[in-house]
């Protein structure tokens, strides 16, 4: 479990980002971001994969505003920080 505060659209796209990532490899959490990223980054042109993002399709709407797009990638721009950390540590 954890704590968060921010926007709604920050708090929704991190607690879909939990669901998806917990509990599998790093690596597997990693290509999620990536898929994330490419669809935040896309501005509504592409059509997202819901056999690989899930729930996280819900935010495609959200590439379309590219002042909302922050919101959404907080909580996975947080978790690949804590990657690249904690892989640093283990180094």
């Amino acid at each position: 479990s954890y704590e968060g505060v921010g926007c709604s659209i920050s708090q929704a796209s991190t607690s879909v980002m939990s669901d998806l990532v917990i509990g599998q490899p790093v690596s597997r959490g990693m290509n999620l971001h990536e898929e994330f990223l490419a669809l935040m980054q896309s501005k509504g042109e592409i059509e997202p994969d819901e056999d690989v993002l899930e729930d996280g399709i819900a935010f495609a709407g959200v590439a379309k505003f590219p002042a909302r797009v922050k919101c959404a990638l907080l909580g996975w721009s947080a978790f690949k920080d804590a990657v690249i950390r904690a892989q640093g540590i283990q180094n």
